[in-house]
């Protein structure tokens, strides 16, 4: 069943920042913040030094609403203006299957579905009209 679709922002470094300034002015509750660095080491995917302190996921709770954050890995191209994805929550991993297929037709796939710490299938697409969906599922 799909639980709700939520703005995802996506930062060029100063997640950590947005969240506290967030927090205070929506009066949102942090339910969690992970960074680069927290991702057990991979030799074959040595992490730059600048990005381990970079937020890979952030959840703040605003009411019955959820806003998601993250930075841009280094070196990735970011534009002001253009760093709001659409998150879609799923409480199923087979219907988180089915959305991710259903809105990489006639996309492209950003991130395969694939497990992360904050989610037991997790992948981005951009479809077929620009706009990249970060399709998750949660387990309650």
């Amino acid at each position: 069943m799909i639980l709700g679709v939520h703005a995802y922002l996506r930062m060029n470094g100063d997640a950590k920042e947005a969240v506290s300034f967030y927090e205070d002015a929506l009066d949102a509750e942090n339910l969690g913040v992970q960074t680069y660095g927290e991702f057990p080491e991979n030799p074959e995917f040595p992490l730059p030094e600048e990005a381990k302190d970079r937020v890979v996921h952030a959840n703040l709770r605003i009411g019955n609403t959820f806003l998601m954050l993250s930075d841009i890995f280094p070196g990735q191209p970011y534009e002001t203006g253009a760093q709001v994805d659409v998150a879609v929550m799923i409480n199923d991993v087979n219907k988180t299957k089915e959305v991710y297929e259903k809105l990489q037709k006639g996309g492209e796939v950003i991130m395969p579905l694939q497990e992360t710490p904050w989610s037991p299938s997790y992948g981005q697409v951009k479809d077929k009209y620009g706009v990249v969906w970060q399709i998750s599922t949660i387990v309650e």
